[in-house]
């Protein structure tokens, strides 16, 4: 199947890391997956279902990590496949998959209002936050605390290799928020500066360990050896349904040249890069984590995932993985 050129572009887009953290693919592959549903050609609601099927194995393919991904296009198409099974008409189904996108849509907006409001209850005056990497929900809980008057400055890494911090760093001094700049590699040289390590998530699993740019474990482990708490905000779509039933997050590796051109490593002769993109946090280096529906400890992260199978259930999920594995195959 060919996408159409805007789907296209986004899938692309996605792939190249253009579009960048859990929130904003999530989106962008959801609103791709709509624009197929209003521009199929489809005559039947058989081939309609097909053709959003396999765009939907092509968006998943873009970003492995990100698994608020697969539960977007998880939570379009479960609506799409149980108008198909009640036999409604072609463009009853075609109006259930644009609205469906657009729920989820909408959903991601309130998600990162609420967890702003409720996160930032716990930044009190005078608080030295630290944070890693660039998360629309971390972004969101310091400035609404800041709008509401509570004072506080934030140091911010670098996050190398592609500088994520850099943009969180810039919408933060953006609105005052006092902001310094760091290595990443300098994280336990400020940490006894801090009290709160405040990051987001690519992926929670269901025994609450985190997911995150690569660095946020090593980040943890000083925190915890400095006793400062760290607090993880999340989405409850990057929650994965998956590891429920024993399978693992994939870990991205990502092109060794976003760490070192193949013009610089030339002279240093066989030597090999590696650039994974993520790294995977215990859960007893995370204090809790903040998400539009609370604040829960990390092993709550199974009440949050059988809410998630309340729309989805256990056995739909291990269908949806054996069909996966059988067309990867």
């Amino acid at each position: 199947m060919t996408l159409p050129a805007q789907a296209s572009k986004i899938a692309e887009d996605i792939r190249s890391m253009r579009v960048r953290g859990a929130r904003l693919i999530a989106r962008s592959a959801v609103e791709a997956l709509q624009i197929v549903a209003r521009n199929s050609s489809a005559g039947d609601i058989t081939t309609f279902v097909a053709e959003l099927a396999s765009a939907a194995r092509f968006l998943l393919q873009t970003r492995p990590t990100a698994v608020s991904l697969p539960n977007g296009i998880r939570f379009v198409m479960h609506r799409v496949n149980r108008d198909k099974e009640s036999g409604v008409s072609l463009e009853t189904i075609r109006a259930t998959a644009v609205k469906a996108a657009q729920e989820f849509i909408d959903n991601t907006d309130t998600a990162i209002q609420r967890i702003g409001e409720i996160g930032a209850r716990r930044i009190r005056d005078g608080d030295v936050l630290l944070t890693h990497c660039n998360s629309s929900a971390v972004i969101s809980i310091m400035k609404t605390a800041w709008n509401q008057g509570t004072k506080f400055e934030v140091y911010v890494t670098e996050t190398r290799p592609r500088f994520q911090g850099r943009i969180t760093a810039k919408a933060l001094a953006g609105i005052g928020i006092p902001v310094t700049l760091i290595l990443d590699d300098a994280v336990r040289y400020f940490m006894h500066d801090v009290d709160k390590v405040l990051v987001g998530a690519d992926a929670v699993t269901a025994n609450g360990a985190l997911v995150n740019k690569i660095g946020t474990s090593l980040l943890a482990l000083a925190a915890h050896e400095a006793n400062v708490r760290v607090f993880a905000a999340a989405e409850t779509y990057k929650f994965s349904p998956e590891t429920m039933i024993g399978e693992l997050v994939t870990v991205e590796e990502r092109d060794p040249s976003e760490v070192i051109s193949s013009h610089e490593l030339r002279p240093l002769g066989a030597v090999r890069v590696r650039n994974p993109s993520f790294d995977v946090t215990p859960p007893e280096f995370i204090d809790l984590i903040i998400t539009e529906q609370g604040i829960i400890p990390p092993l709550g992260a199974m009440l949050i995932l059988e809410d998630i199978l309340g729309v989805i259930t256990p056995e739909e999920l291990q269908e949806y993985q054996t069909k996966t594995l059988q067309e990867q195959d």
